[in-house]
C-alpha cells in the first residue's frame, strides 16, 4: 500500500498554455493608439501611468502639454483618469511612451482648420519678432505673420506682448505652416464701415510705377495709375509725393484678399484735372462721387432688384401651374 505509485493526473495545461491564455487577455497597444490611463506616480520630470498594460507606461514632462510647463503637477494630478497618446512602442523594460501634447497638436489643427473654414478673426499676443516677421501662438500652435502682412507704423520689436486680431492666410498641418495676416484683419474691419462709390481722405505712404497706396483711417488702399486721371500718366511721381492729402473713392472693396481700390479719376469734372488742377478735383469730389453712384453703382443695384424680381415671377408662375 505504501509503496503503490500516486498518479498525477494529465491536465494537459503546459507553461506554453498558460503564457497563451496571459496573451489572450493582455490588451495590445500600438504607436499612435489613444487610450485612457489613471496617473499614479507624479515624478520630477514625468510621471506613470497605469493604461492596463503589463507594466506601467511613462509621460515625459515636455509631453504632457502643447506650451511649456515646469512641472507635472501644472497639468496631472494623482489618480487622475485621462486620454493618452502612445508616442513610442516598448522598450527594453517593456515600458510604453505616452503623449498628451500629442492629442493636443491634432486636436489644436483641428480647430484652426475649422476658425479658418469659418473665415473667422482670432487674436493673439505676439511672443517673438524676427526678420521676416512676427510670431504668435494660436490654440497652442505656432503661427507666423509676415513683415507684409504687418499692419502698424510701430517697429516689429515693439510688438512683442500687444495682441493683434488676425486672418488665416494658410493653414498645413503636413508643412507645420501656419501663417496668419494683421493686415486682411484690419482691412476686413474697416471695410465693414466702408462702400463703394464714398469719397475718404487719405495720405499718400507709398509710391511705385504701377500705383500710390493710400493711407485710409489704419489700412492701405491702392490707388492704381490708371485711376488716378483721364490723362496719360507716366508715373505716380509726377502727380503725389509721400506724405501729402488726398480726396480719392473707393470703387472696389475685395473682402477676401483684404484689397481696397481706389480712384480719383473718377471725381475729375474735367479729364486731366488731377494733373493740372487737383484742388478742384478735391473741391468736386463729393459731387462727382454723387454723379458715378447714379451712373454706375444705381443700374447695377436696379438690376439685382429686377433679376430677383423676375426669379419671384418665374417661381410664382410655376407654383401655378404646378398647383
Amino acid at each position: 500500500m505504501l509503496n503503490q505509485e500516486i498518479k498525477v493526473p494529465d491536465v494537459g495545461f503546459t507553461h506554453e498554455d498558460f503564457a497563451a491564455l496571459l496573451d489572450q487577455y493582455d490588451y495590445h497597444f500600438n504607436p499612435g493608439d489613444v487610450v485612457a490611463g489613471t496617473v499614479f506616480s507624479l515624478e520630477p520630470r514625468g510621471a506613470l501611468i497605469d493604461i492596463g498594460a503589463k507594466t506601467a507606461a511613462y509621460i515625459p514632462i515636455q509631453e504632457m502639454s502643447i506650451n511649456r510647463i515646469d512641472s507635472p503637477e501644472e497639468v496631472l494630478q494623482s489618480n487622475e483618469t485621462r486620454e493618452f497618446f502612445i508616442l513610442a512602442d516598448e522598450n527594453e523594460d517593456g515600458q510604453l511612451t505616452l503623449s498628451i501634447r500629442r492629442i493636443e497638436y491634432m486636436r489644436a489643427w483641428e480647430r484652426v482648420r475649422q476658425l479658418q473654414t469659418e473665415d473667422a478673426t482670432v487674436r493673439s499676443a505676439v511672443f517673438a519678432t524676427n526678420r521676416g516677421g512676427a510670431l504668435v501662438r494660436i490654440e497652442g500652435l505656432r503661427g507666423f505673420i509676415p513683415g507684409s502682412h504687418i499692419s502698424t507704423r510701430a517697429a516689429k520689436e515693439d510688438l512683442i506682448g500687444e495682441e493683434l486680431p488676425l486672418k488665416f492666410l494658410e493653414v498645413d498641418e503636413e508643412r507645420n505652416r501656419l501663417v496668419l495676416s494683421h493686415r486682411r484683419a484690419l482691412v476686413e474691419r474697416k471695410m465693414n464701415r466702408l462702400e463703394v462709390g464714398e469719397v475718404v481722405i487719405g495720405t499718400v505712404r507709398g509710391i511705385k510705377p504701377y500705383g500710390a497706396f493710400i493711407d485710409i483711417g489704419g489700412v492701405s488702399g491702392l490707388l492704381h495709375i490708371s485711376e488716378i486721371s483721364h490723362d496719360h500718366i507716366d508715373t505716380p511721381h509726377s502727380v503725389f509725393n509721400v506724405n501729402d492729402q488726398l480726396k480719392v473713392m473707393i470703387i472696389d472693396l475685395d473682402a477676401e484678399r483684404g484689397r481696397i481700390s481706389l480712384s480719383t479719376k473718377q471725381l475729375e469734372p474735367e479729364p486731366g484735372d488731377m494733373v493740372k488742377n487737383p484742388q478742384v478735383v478735391y473741391e468736386m469730389a463729393e459731387e462727382m462721387a454723387e454723379k458715378y453712384r447714379q451712373k454706375v453703382l444705381q443700374p447695377q443695384q436696379e438690376e439685382v432688384v429686377m433679376t430677383v424680381s423676375d426669379v419671384d415671377t418665374e417661381v410664382t408662375e410655376v407654383t401655378e401651374v404646378t398647383v
